[in-house]
């Protein structure tokens, strides 16, 4: 059988590659494939993997070899499922394999904003601390997270990661999540949404996108919350209305925003986020440490390896 990855440069960086796959079939990596490459590419593959490249019905139905779509993510609305079961095509993700990554960045925005860091690493490079008569320069405010309250959106597997980091920083966990309280670890507490954005100074939000989750925090939202709070949302950027975020920054109704994310990736040169005050994107990377990408990879041989077995797993489509 001949395994066909799409865009394969994402996952290997060119500091992993994909040996565990070429010990099961034929694999031929591209690095990027352009949309009008990817028939052309995929003609003579029963399997195909990808990573952000969009299979849509169309262009399924002019590969009728195609019996198995691994993507290379956890999210997967880049293949059309409902075409892909008509033709019966089995679509698999890979679930969890960057969870530690995830809440890792989480906190890294969240440190980088109460601590500054960045802010007096690059002053410190224009001769500030140097220059001060004093043995600290200080001309921020920083603060302590033991005791805040931290409001996580979604309680799933980065959910649950980010609030045992948030309890070891002794700080007080809110959830809103459909689990059961009693289920829930020790020092979390279960809230409404209403009351997570009112009393939360810090928000993380973990929770998938879907129609209900599009645009969750917007304007009205956004006035719920304490002028002093921080939004972090390293989940995905539709969760957020960026021009609301934007307004509520540049006014001060917002202390900071921390986003791995954006609605558009990459960034539109006018996304209103990049100007915004108190605003710190990274490039869609948290899920991109070596650990994580190697995980993935992992997964990825052990779903081909069940395919080919017979016994699918962590598919998405109807069986």
């Amino acid at each position: 059988m001949k395994i066909v990855i799409l865009d394969g440069y994402t996952v290997t960086q060119n500091d992993l590659d994909w040996s565990e796959l070429e010990k099961i079939a034929d694999i031929e990596v591209y690095e990027r494939t352009a949309p009008d490459e990817i028939v052309q590419r995929c003609k003579g593959a029963e399997m195909v993997l990808t990573n952000k490249v969009v299979l849509d019905a169309a262009t399924l139905n002019l590969l009728p070899r195609l019996m198995y779509i691994g993507v290379l993510a956890t999210g997967y609305n880049v293949v059309d499922l409902e075409a892909a079961t008509k033709q019966n095509i089995i679509v698999t993700n890979i679930p969890s394999y960057s969870t530690e990554s995830v809440a890792q960045m989480a906190f890294s925005h969240i440190l980088n904003i109460v601590n500054r860091v960045d802010h007096y690493a690059n002053a410190n490079r224009t001769g500030k601390w140097t220059s001060s008569p004093d043995f600290c320069y200080l001309d921020h405010n920083l603060f302590e997270l033991a005791g805040k309250k931290i409001g996580i959106v979604g309680f799933g597997n980065t959910g649950q990661a980010t609030a045992k980091i948030a309890l070891a920083f002794g700080m007080n966990v809110l959830a809103y999540t459909s689990k059961n309280e009693k289920d829930l670890p020790e020092g979390v507490k279960k809230v409404s949404m209403d009351e997570l954005f009112k009393d939360a100074d810090i928000i993380s939000l973990h929770c998938p996108l879907n129609e209900a989750t599009k645009h969750l925090v917007n304007a009205d939202r956004l006035a719920t919350m304490k002028p002093s709070a921080i939004l972090i949302n390293t989940g995905r950027g539709p969760l957020v209305n960026e021009n609301d975020v934007a307004a509520a920054l540049n006014n001060n109704k917002l202390a900071a925003y921390g986003a791995d994310v954006l609605t558009k990736e990459p960034a539109d040169a006018g996304n209103p986020l990049l100007g915004a005050k108190n605003c710190f994107l990274t490039p869609h990377i948290a899920w991109a440490t070596r650990e994580a990408r190697q995980r993935l990879i992992s997964i990825c041989a052990n779903n081909i390896k069940a395919f080919i077995k017979g016994e699918p797993e962590n598919q998405v489509n109807a069986e």
